[in-house]
């Protein structure tokens, strides 16, 4: 991310309507590797695959705003890897982390990792030391520090559906398992501050809060989130989570975030009413079925009828609900940013009149 980028994206969360609108999408290695023609065994292995992927998007879409920007991540698995979880590699698809624990029980068992040194976390610094020098060449800084949430690493460590029945049966395993997690993943963005101190945000990503109760959003959420945003003082707090998100959305500004990519099951009004008009929205053509399935022709009759059905253009950043999914074609995308350049001033234009 360039720094006009960065304070493109800082004003808009700020409140400050700019003069034109904004795309963005958050992208990595579900969507990348494909539209680049590689193996995503290959976008994983190879640090200069993975650096000239990442150039060809921002070339190929200047005016785009790409998310977190030159992500350097091994999909789910970064950090179960830290706490030992195998990793199992495939050519074409995503990774997987085996579980770590078969029991809630074995939680207060469970070491705080070291992000310096534990599973995946030191070749995820280490690819961005080595092609920073590039990276700034471009004209981009490492602005984000970025991890998956805390209820999200639980699931990979023991099961998603294991983690809810111990949210209901043992609470007391249930926080310890959450206050290890919490402490490594304050130390793992701390960390990432440390070694690019042009890092101002904190992008954390979590689908599993889109699972639980409003009770358990309180006990098991909350809280955790809340702190890991304020491990330092961060600017933009972006918040990933495009499974349900009626529950959580309230209490968006009680665990600190304002920036925040949703499921594209829920409107953009729904989600403003929700969120309040402080946290910036970024969202909401749907991913899969629109964006990626679609042809452009369809895109642009959907990302029309997304812009009208808004009706707004404060703290939005125009995009699909969740991050870039696979296959999604250059076509599609170039119709995407072309359909909201042309009728978000039009929608603004017939709100003034």
């Amino acid at each position: 991310m360039t720094n006009e980028q960065w304070q493109l994206l800082t004003q808009i969360v700020r409140g400050e309507t700019p003069q034109k609108p904004v795309t963005g999408f958050i992208i990595d290695s579900p969507w990348l590797p494909g539209w680049a023609g590689v193996s995503t065994l290959q976008y994983y292995s190879s640090e200069q695959t993975w650096f000239d992927t990442n150039k060809k998007a921002i070339e190929t879409f200047p005016d785009i705003l790409f998310l977190p920007g030159f992500w350097s991540e091994f999909g789910m698995c970064t950090e179960p890897s830290a706490f030992g979880a195998k990793t199992v590699w495939n050519a074409y698809s995503l990774p997987h982390a085996n579980r770590v624990l078969s029991d809630i029980s074995q939680a207060a068992k469970l070491k705080v990792p070291h992000p310096k040194t534990d599973g995946l976390l030191p070749f995820v610094i280490q690819r961005l030391l080595n092609y920073h020098t590039p990276i700034r060449h471009m004209g981009h800084e490492i602005k984000f520090a970025i991890a998956r949430g805390p209820l999200n690493i639980a699931s990979f460590l023991m099961g998603t559906t294991e983690l809810m029945m111990a949210f209901m049966m043992d609470p007391e395993n249930s926080h310890k398992l959450l206050e290890t997690i919490t402490r490594f993943t304050i130390d793992w963005v701390q960390y990432q501050k440390e070694m690019f101190p042009s890092i101002e945000g904190i992008l954390l990503l979590d689908d599993i809060v889109g699972f639980i109760g409003e009770e358990e959003c309180k006990t098991f959420a909350i809280p955790y989130i809340k702190r890991i945003y304020q491990a330092f003082d961060s600017e933009i707090n972006f918040f990933h989570n495009d499974a349900q998100g009626l529950v959580s959305t309230p209490f968006l500004r009680e665990m600190g975030v304002n920036f925040y990519n949703f499921s594209f099951e829920h409107s953009m009004n729904e989600i403003r009413e929700l969120a309040g008009p402080e946290v910036t929205l970024i969202g909401n053509l749907p991913p899969r079925d629109v964006l990626a399935a679609g042809t452009p022709e369809q895109v642009r009759t959907e990302t029309r009828k997304m812009v009208e059905d808004f009706g707004d253009a404060q703290r939005v950043i125009w995009s699909c609900g969740g991050g870039m999914p696979q296959d999604v074609t250059t076509e599609n995308i170039r119709a995407f940013k072309e359909t909201i350049d042309k009728f978000v001033p039009q929608m603004l234009s017939k709100k003034n009149q």
